[in-house]
């Protein structure tokens, strides 16, 4: 320390001699940061509940956000949906009334899962072991009761405030289908009561759920697609597990899968109205599917939209589920950003309303083209692109000159029968005139 002055020297004497031994400021804190890396635990493989991401969420926040009812543990608590609760509770009752099991015979059904309910979540749970199962019994018996009564109308009686009055069916059921008011779809199967069938001499069977939630979707025309499903249709048992209702309203709305198209290089298509000056035909597609796009021929099968007040919710909360979940092959967002691509104007909307692929219940044009261009905020895609093929195709046909100059004829000079006698009979008296010409030049010679 000879390189210090004394009072420099002095001071640095006094450090060392205030200064902890190395071990005493060490082992307190590896002990507290080992105890949290112990107790943290690991990332589950069954999770399928999960936060909007923020890039999603700010375009749109209340798409996401439970406007009546907290179903599962993110929302609840929440203030403002503390007044449905007494609701769930009747139903609770009403559940356990027609059910051959006991409130603690369910209270233990729960609890022999909890760890498997637990890992659905994207997050821990910061509840006990009691308050978690109460949750999860009041809500799943509250989706089973809806559902059931949405299947069954003599379980709906004239005191019933869900589907009577004040109907709130109508501003329930948006939040049943909310990413982050989902309860695992395993927990609603093993707890669905058996049901008295009176068609059958008085035995009881066991519903499906998935049937129960097809009757839902096709009741309130939540799909938005033409038609309805069933169960049949879909064999959705055979092709993979549920995870929650709105991964079966996924599923559904992509049903029946084409063939994955190759991916590669593409670029988005032009939109409606460019397409449509391009020469291309539009066309509803026969399938009821979101994912039945195709192009073949010079015209562009598009299946039908219903536009609804709900259209914009469920899209983007499909949307959002694929995002969190699906690292590939998230076929609803890529059906967004080739709508998206179709649509920039009231104009396109007006288009695809004429050809039948749009129909339309909200009244402004102007106000869904808003909502379509905002739909790919913050939704980003993989290189196996679902809909690539269609788009190639889409971009080659509209950078052959041929297809606009012949689109341009029919569409201005041939577009209807008086136009296309006035132009044939221009035509012919031009050709008349030439020939006139001709032979008086003749006859002079």
């Amino acid at each position: 320390m000879s390189g210090f002055s004394q009072h420099e020297q002095e001071r640095r004497r006094m450090e060392v001699n205030n200064q902890a031994t190395p071990n005493e400021i060490v082992n307190p804190l590896e002990a507290s940061m080992g105890e949290k890396l112990y107790n943290l635990s690991p990332v589950s493989p069954m999770r399928c509940i999960y936060r909007v991401p923020n890039r999603l969420r700010h375009a749109n926040e209340k798409a996401y956000t439970p406007n009546l009812v907290s179903i599962g543990t993110f929302h609840h608590g929440n203030e403002a949906l503390k007044p449905m609760e007494e609701h769930k509770m009747r139903y609770l009752k009403a559940f356990l009334g027609r059910s051959t099991l006991s409130l603690s015979g369910y209270i233990l059904k729960i609890k022999a899962q909890e760890e498997r309910l637990r890992s659905c979540y994207i997050e821990t749970i910061e509840l006990d072991s009691d308050e978690f199962a109460r949750i999860i019994l009041v809500d799943a018996a509250f989706i089973i009761e809806v559902l059931l009564r949405s299947y069954y109308d003599h379980l709906v009686d004239a005191n019933d405030c869900i589907f009577r009055r004040p109907k709130l069916i109508w501003d329930l059921w948006p939040d049943m289908l909310l990413l982050e008011n989902q309860l695992p779809f395993f927990i609603l199967e093993d707890l669905c009561p058996q049901l008295i069938n009176s068609s059958s001499g008085g035995t009881t069977r066991r519903l499906s759920m998935v049937v129960l939630s097809l009757e839902f979707f096709n009741n309130w025309r939540i799909l938005g697609i033409e038609g309805t499903v069933q169960e049949n249709d879909v064999k959705i048992r055979s092709q993979q597990e549920v995870k929650h209702l709105l991964d079966l309203l996924r599923t559904l709305l992509m049903l029946p899968m084409l063939e994955s198209q190759n991916g590669g290089n593409f670029h988005f298509p032009p939109s409606t109205t460019k397409l449509h000056q391009a020469g291309v035909k539009f066309k509803v597609g026969p399938r009821k599917s979101l994912s039945s796009i195709q192009f073949i021929d010079g015209i562009l099968e598009i299946p039908k939209l219903i536009l609804e007040d709900h259209t914009e919710l469920i899209m983007r909360n499909v949307v959002a589920y694929e995002q969190c979940n699906f690292p590939s092959k998230c076929c609803v967002s890529d059906y967004v950003l080739v709508l998206d691509s179709l649509v920039d104007t009231a104009k396109d909307v007006e288009l695809l309303i004429d050809y039948g692929i749009f129909e339309n219940c909200l009244g402004d044009s102007n106000e869904v083209s808003r909502w379509i261009n905002s739909l790919n905020i913050g939704v980003g895609y993989s290189g196996d692109f679902y809909f690539s093929t269609v788009c190639q195709n889409l971009t080659k046909h509209c950078d052959v000159g041929w297809h606009k100059r012949m689109a341009n004829l029919r569409q201005n000079y041939f577009n209807t029968p008086w136009r296309t006698i006035s132009v044939v009979a221009a035509g012919i008296l031009l050709v008349l005139t030439f020939v006139q010409t001709v032979c008086s030049v003749i006859s002079v010679a």
